[in-house]
């Protein structure tokens, strides 16, 4: 990329390097048996990979956000599990505190975090509340001089082994969106119970649980920000993991061409290697201009957000292209593998499998599309006025 600095290339480098040295080898394992890799995170915090962009006072690495999407798509490219719970817990897991939290909640949370010495997990969702975040059903009622809280999230990743859990309840229930408050929970408060795993069809290394609060205390020192802020909070909060979700879907796409090469130069049919085939280099010809195009979309929403500029919605673009074009890099390489690409002795098939979950985590291709449809017609209506 012309604008990557040395720094950036010294990042991709060193992830790489240590992707495909204790990544790689366990990524089929543990999407075979659903096991969460625990010392594969314990590494990675050793290393400085779970706080990249955050400063180096509140125990990050102080590097910038494009570091840190780069850093997700080199996971990513030799496992979408570890790329998942990578980004939930950097973006979901951290961005929270960093961005809301008192000097107080950073030293006692953020630091663990940042380093890996505990999870991040982000309560959102709901059995009955995905898209649409007005529909939230969890309850937070005052009692004297703290909070009570009662619900269940769906989906969260990370939930059955991170140390602290961001959570949104409503606060003021006759005030919909504007009536949400987030609060910190530590793992083994009372009140806190962890559900089943979901039996996913990607990404089954990363851990996905549902989440439960019942008569959960909460006191006031651990309100995240201020009270009835809480979707305004994790509106920008998902802004950001539109990024780091790109660039998860940009590592998949990344993988899935280079399988797809190698396998065209070792296949041979009718006496020669496949890549000979003008349909073969046609199918790679279009995974790799549009791998590059989504890149430059995700590395250009990272780049505005690390100059402080409005970048929501060109992450909403970055995600959706980038989610979109690894879907079809992962289904055109099983195309080129043939019937091989349709079991699991090629990882092809795994790619594709991880490739959806870009596709509906942080924000559906359907809610960005109705994102950036509105960003057009208000600047549209702009020069009407």
């Amino acid at each position: 990329m012309f604008f990557l600095t040395e720094e950036h290339r010294m990042m991709r480098r060193m992830v790489r390097e240590f992707s495909e040295k204790e990544i790689a080898p366990k990524s089929a394992e543990i999407d075979r048996t659903c096991e969460f890799p625990v010392d594969t995170f314990r590494k990675m915090g050793e290393l400085g990979l779970l706080g990249i962009p955050y400063p180096e006072e509140w125990g990050g690495a102080g590097a910038d956000y494009l570091s840190y999407a780069i850093a997700v798509e080199e996971v990513a490219r030799v496992c979408g599990s570890t790329a998942l719970s990578m980004a939930a817990h950097t973006t979901l897991g951290c961005g929270p505190i960093h961005h809301f939290g008192t000097d107080a909640q950073k030293e006692k949370f953020l630091r663990p975090l940042t380093s890996g010495e505990m999870l991040g997990a982000y309560g959102l969702t709901e059995p009955n509340s995905g898209s649409d975040a007005g529909g939230m059903q969890t309850r937070a009622v005052r009692n004297g001089t703290s909070w009570v809280l009662n619900g269940q999230k769906a989906w969260m990743t990370n939930g059955g082994y991170a140390g602290l859990y961001t959570v949104t309840a409503l606060t003021d229930p006759d005030q919909k969106t504007n009536g949400i408050t987030a609060f910190l929970i530590e793992k083994g408060h009372p009140g806190v119970e962890i559900g089943s795993e979901y039996d996913k069809l990607g990404c089954r290394g990363s851990n996905t649980v549902e989440f439960y609060v019942t008569d959960c205390p909460v006191e006031d020192s651990m309100v995240l920000g201020e009270v009835n802020r809480g979707f305004h909070q994790f509106m920008e909060i998902l802004n950001m993991g539109r990024i780091s979700i790109g660039a998860m879907a940009l590592g998949l796409a990344q993988a899935a061409l280079e399988q797809a090469a190698k396998y065209s130069l070792e296949r041979e049919q009718f006496g020669r290697p496949i890549g000979n085939f003008q349909a073969i280099r046609f199918m790679l010809a279009d995974m790799a201009t549009e791998i590059e195009a989504a890149r430059l979309l995700v590395y250009q929403a990272a780049v505005l957000k690390d100059r402080g500029e409005p970048f929501a919605v060109q992450a909403s673009k970055a995600k959706l292209f980038a989610s979109e074009a690894a879907h079809r890099a992962c289904h055109k390489a099983i195309q080129i593998h043939g019937g091989y690409g349709y079991s699991k002795e090629f990882p092809v098939e795994r790619y594709m499998r991880d490739a959806k979950l870009t596709e509906i985590g942080e924000g559906t291709s359907e809610v960005q599309r109705m994102i950036i449809g509105k960003s057009i017609l208000e600047e549209v209506a702009k020069t009407m006025e």
